[in-house]
């Protein structure tokens, strides 16, 4: 069932060289925020999970943006929404 190496008779070992190891991935946060309309929003959150990236789930609840807001329009009625993705970087 198992193979157990033995030292040859010089005493060296026979193990196989290990390999070189790769380096590990390190995670990494990435914040995405999506800015508009309720259905403008909506439709983006389903299409990114039409194409296997984020899950509705994942996304804030909608929140209104005040207009002095980083990413606010003269549009009324901007909603905003965001969601943190956890990438591994090689």
């Amino acid at each position: 069932m198992f193979e157990y190496l033995e030292p040859d008779a010089s005493g060296a070992s026979n193990f196989p060289p290990s390999a070189p190891s790769k380096p590990q991935p390190r995670q990494e946060r990435v914040r995405h925020m999506l800015y508009g309309s309720l259905a403008g929003i909506d439709r983006i959150i389903k299409i990114l999970h039409a194409l296997g990236y984020a899950d509705p789930n994942d996304w804030s609840d909608p929140m209104p943006v005040p207009p002095s807001a980083e990413g606010a329009t003269d549009q009324p009625n901007q909603w905003m929404v965001i969601m943190t993705k956890i990438l591994l970087i090689e």
